[in-house]
């Protein structure tokens, strides 16, 4: 065994450190099962040494919602600008996330597990309203789409939210669905998500809407 010191940790490595460890224990324990004792076990570190970087539970469970869904839109905003049409953005878009989930499943089902735990859901609702955003803006900025001169810009502002939310949360959905079904590939999941989501936009775009 190797007699040299362990090297000192910059303020930056030891948070990445006890984000790491931290994601793990909300894993396998959820948000209220896991505790700062656990965490600091899992890290190697005391848990006086994680109150020196974080302030609560709470404040290391947001920091490690965001990290993550930072890792997210980065591979949003990145596939979908590969594409050529609205379809293949889409596409790439929708396989970029969830092949998000499928490398960090227990980052997934530690973030979202709780989700609506009230001390959890403040963090969780920031990041859906931001992922709302970068897809509204994403479907405002598509070419092959059909604007409507009957509708003003803050009709056509609310519509795209709207459809925003829709897509965000059937994405979501399919990932929380496809983590209790983990022998389903991901292109079959993607395939499900633009027959619901895109199919129906396509004909929206085309100016078809709901009779009543």
């Amino acid at each position: 065994m190797s007699d040299r010191p362990r090297r000192r940790l910059s303020a930056a490595e030891r948070r990445d450190e006890l984000l790491d460890a931290a994601s793990e224990v909300f894993a396998r324990s959820g948000y209220h099962g896991a505790s700062l004792d656990e965490i600091a076990s899992a890290a190697g570190v005391s848990k006086a040494l994680i109150y020196e970087h974080f302030a609560s539970k709470r404040e290391l469970h947001a920091e490690l919602v965001e990290r993550h869904a930072s890792e997210i839109f980065r591979r949003l905003q990145a596939n979908a600008e590969s594409g050529a049409t609205g379809e293949e953005r889409l596409r790439g878009g929708v396989d970029a996330f969830l092949s998000f989930v499928e490398q960090h499943r227990e980052a997934w089902r530690a973030l979202f597990r709780d989700a609506a735990d009230p001390e959890v859901a403040e963090a969780i609702a920031g990041v859906r309203a931001q992922a709302i955003g970068v897809v509204a803006t994403l479907m405002a900025a598509d070419p092959d789409r059909h604007e409507n001169p009957h509708i003003t810009p803050e009709q056509r502002a609310l519509f795209l939210e709207a459809q925003a939310s829709l897509l965000t949360g059937a994405t979501q959905a399919i990932a929380n669905w496809w983590y209790e079904h983990q022998d389903v590939p991901r292109s079959w999941a993607v395939d499900r998500v633009m027959e619901f989501c895109w199919l129906g936009l396509e004909r929206v775009s085309e100016g078809e809407v709901v009779r009543r």
